[in-house]
């Protein structure tokens, strides 16, 4: 095998590890996605409420809104349907 050859084999080798690698995160990225837009609403709340309380303030209302959304994100994740109909729950909560 030459110098030249070699080179360009672990170029592709590099490059295949390189791919498998950019693969995987953009999987995670389209995981996560699916996951805040599914409980991205509850997150929300249970962050202002934890606000709120590190503020000194009441978060009665946050802590009702966010299990409220946490139960909506559960009904609509237990009901089998479209990806279009869930699109559409999303934007109307």
């Amino acid at each position: 095998m030459t110098i030249r050859s070699q080179r360009s084999s672990k170029r592709k080798t590099l490059g295949q590890g390189m791919m498998e690698y950019i693969i995987i995160v953009a999987l995670i990225a389209v995981a996560a996605i699916g996951v805040y837009s599914m409980f991205g609403k509850t997150v929300r709340n249970q962050s202002a409420g934890l606000a709120k309380e590190l503020s000194g303030n009441k978060a009665d209302t946050a802590i009702t809104n966010a299990g409220t959304s946490s139960t909506s994100a559960q009904t609509r994740a237990d009901t089998t349907k479209g990806l279009a109909e869930y699109n559409k729950d999303n934007d109307a909560k």
